[in-house]
């Protein structure tokens, strides 16, 4: 099973691997990563969980990567900076939230865990 996003501390453990999905069977729409084809419901209810755990881990990753561009192209050092409202712009976000992105971004930069203590 994949694992939760770990904290800045603590290493990052890979996700349950999610196995390629070749193009014939990615264009199938009632195809999702073989799961059509379990029968056994503990069989897919594990392998289901799995995934959710692993996208939900590939999701808190990314949205990381983009915290981190956004405060590298907000940086006022940089000759070409953005503003939140072109950073908000260019990823399909609201300027609010883009300027949180950046904020984000640089908290992680810092090496700082900007999501506060861990509930678990």
């Amino acid at each position: 099973m994949a694992e939760p996003t770990p904290r800045r501390n603590q290493p990052r453990l890979r996700p349950a691997p999610l196995l390629f999905e070749p193009a014939e069977a990615a264009s199938d729409p009632e195809h999702f990563f073989d799961l059509e084809s379990i029968d056994d419901p503990r069989r897919l209810l594990a392998r289901a969980t799995e995934l959710t755990q692993a996208f939900r881990a590939a999701a808190d990753r990314a949205v990381e990567f983009q915290a981190m561009a956004a405060a590298q192209l907000a940086d006022p050092r940089r000759f070409d900076r953005l503003t939140p409202a072109d950073i908000a712009e260019q990823a399909e976000w609201t300027e609010d939230y883009a300027k949180k992105m950046v904020e984000f971004g640089r908290d992680l930069l810092r090496g700082v865990d900007a999501r506060g203590p861990d509930p678990v």
